[in-house]
């Protein structure tokens, strides 16, 4: 958030304060360990180890020094920190910092087949969960001073679904190495995650979808973080499918699968429905009015969709045994390595210009 937006704290920081670059730092910031952590996933599903592996050890670091840079901004620039958390813009971005974890942990379970880590990273996630889901809303509810939908409303909001989701991704993951006595209640809170996450997808989208058609809506209105969009469907998805796996070994969700079937299919279809909205509004942004495409960590906002739809497809597809959707999986997958690629050298070189290094 553009901090001449913002009120002036009361005390300016001096030219030598050790943390003056971080009061920045965009909430958003842990988008880049969701994408990464997805792309990471899918490769390992389609049989890509070696990409699969450099992207999770590089997650692990950026998953580090997130946290360190956000500790800093913290205790650096609170002022900020909290002005992010209760702005109905940018507050939404804290989610990344649930999903992204959550993400990580089904990475440290799927690829290393480290269940400690795992199941400490859904500790994690759950704690951020509660801390951001109640601390943001209840701020957006008591506010005195509130924008108008117009100027308040993103799809960034859609990051409290895929926090949500990735619980569930996370608890039903876990589940399937969790002794008898704790698999039936990762299976249950997976299923109660995946069902608030849904019900919080409608509440949000109806929101979203109004705004779309009843407001004025210009090419700057268009932020890469609406791709979520089509992201929070993927990852329901992706939860619904592992609850559909984990139904044998699972009487209650065994009772259920007709049901959990059938919105598993809804939320791709749904889905499904956006890429097609989303790619022509993106090419009215950037080719038609020409807006610039500098780095902007909600970026990584049009990663994750891509790869976590690759993910979801391929286990939906597995499941299910629809084997007429195998073409979709490796397609999303290279479309979302090559964003990333290009999301990520731009990062670098932002950082590079940021330094004095890079002239570009």
């Amino acid at each position: 958030m553009n901090s001449t937006n913002r009120k002036a704290p009361i005390r300016q920081a001096s030219s030598s304060h050790p943390f003056k670059n971080m009061k920045d730092l965009s909430p958003a910031s842990f988008g880049m360990v969701m994408a990464t952590g997805i792309v990471s996933l899918a490769a390992h599903l389609l049989a890509m180890p070696v990409i699969a592996d450099i992207l999770f050890r590089l997650n692990i670091i950026t998953y580090g020094v997130l946290w360190l840079l956000t500790v800093a901004r913290l205790v650096g620039y609170p002022r900020y920190f909290f002005t992010d958390l209760s702005d109905h813009s940018s507050g939404p971005g804290f989610f990344t910092m649930v999903a992204g974890s959550g993400i990580l942990g089904s990475q440290f379970v799927v690829l290393s087949g480290n269940i400690s880590m795992g199941l400490a990273m859904w500790f994690v996630t759950i704690g951020l969960w509660l801390g951001t889901t109640y601390t943001i809303f209840t701020a957006f509810t008591i506010k005195r001073e509130k924008p108008l939908l117009s100027r308040g409303l993103n799809g960034g909001w859609l990051l409290a679904v895929v926090a949500a989701e990735s619980i569930a991704v996370l608890s039903a993951l876990l589940a399937n190495h969790a002794s008898q006595s704790y698999e039936l209640e990762l299976n249950f809170l997976a299923f109660l995650m995946w069902l608030w996450g849904g019900m919080l997808y409608i509440w949000i989208i109806s929101l979203i979808f109004y705004r779309y058609t009843f407001f004025l809506f210009s090419p700057k209105d268009f932020s890469p973080s609406y791709w979520i969009n089509m992201g929070a469907m993927a990852i329901s998805t992706l939860g619904g499918s592992l609850l559909v796996s984990n139904a044998a070994n699972a009487p209650f969700l065994h009772s259920l699968l007709p049901f959990i079937k059938g919105f598993t299919l809804f939320y791709w279809a749904t889905s499904t429905w956006w890429i097609p909205i989303l790619l022509i509004l993106s090419v009215w942004r950037y080719a038609c009015m020409r807006l610039s495409l500098n780095y902007d960590p909600l970026h990584w906002g049009v990663v994750f969709p891509l790869g976590m739809y690759a993910a979801s497809s391929h286990e939906m597809a597995t499941v299910m045994a629809l084997e007429f959707l195998s073409f979709l999986p490796p397609l999303f997958l290279y479309a979302a390595l090559l964003v990333w690629v290009v999301v990520f050298v731009s990062w670098i070189l932002t950082l590079l210009r940021r330094i004095g290094i890079c002239c570009f």
